[in-house]
């Protein structure tokens, strides 16, 4: 399980360039230091589909053709503790998509952002953890995310996944109206994500029968040739 994880997209370091020009484009003026407004949403869903196959078909989500806001994954780091855990890191490249009036009052024509995430896959206790964070427009709002896949406690081929999400608007006028729309916002792309997982579960499936039937075709060649021969 963990050495199949392993051999997904080794560690690239984007363009310094470009990471560094991404943060500072989005780095806007101080704001009055008016009290920061939070909204909390959560949600939970069950997968009809095995722990090892949901971690597999989650580290390799994007893209997708669901959720296309999300165009760019980079993975800054990857390692194994000594406890056997696989830590990734990576930077996301996402356009929220918000309107033209939620654009207005963060006072930005583009929504492009770059998100953090970092996660921990646990083979033994069968636990993969996601945490993720907004660094782009962080003076504005921040957006921090926690995805837990767990078995599912009653039914081991099934597993349940535990997404929340902490809003933070700072400073910014109508900030209710704001945190609803992103909430929104979460709970549409968070339909789409679990879209994508059956996308990406569906294809690794194919992917398998593919490689079985290839498997069985290379073995019955000799076999073929040798009952000939006799």
């Amino acid at each position: 399980m963990l050495a199949s994880l392993l051999k997904l997209s080794p560690p690239v370091s984007p363009p310094p360039s470009h990471f560094g020009h991404a943060v500072i484009r989005h780095r806007l003026p101080a704001l009055t230091q008016n009290p920061v407004k939070m909204k909390i949403w959560a949600s939970e869903h069950i997968f009809n589909h095995p722990w090892e196959t949901v971690t597999k078909a989650a580290m390799q989500k994007y893209p997708n053709p669901m959720n296309p806001s999300v165009f760019g994954v980079d993975v800054l780091d990857r390692s194994v503790d000594t406890d056997g855990r696989l830590h990734s890191t990576r930077l996301l490249s996402t356009e929220w998509g918000l309107p033209a009036m939620a654009k207005s009052i963060i006072g930005v024509t583009r929504t492009c952002t770059y998100v953090q995430e970092h996660s921990v896959v646990d083979p033994k206790q069968k636990t993969f953890e996601l945490q993720s964070t907004n660094i782009s427009f962080t003076n504005l709002v921040s957006v921090d995310e926690k995805l837990t896949y767990k078995p599912h406690p009653q039914d081991p081929q099934k597993t349940v996944l535990t997404q929340e999400a902490l809003i933070s608007v700072k400073g910014v006028s109508l900030s209710s109206y704001l945190e609803g729309l992103m909430a929104k916002t979460i709970s549409t792309n968070a339909g789409k994500g679990r879209e994508a997982m059956e996308w990406v579960i569906r294809r690794l499936n194919s992917e398998i029968e593919e490689l079985t039937a290839t498997a069985r075709g290379t073995m019955r060649a000799p076999m073929a040739a040798a009952v000939t021969d006799k």
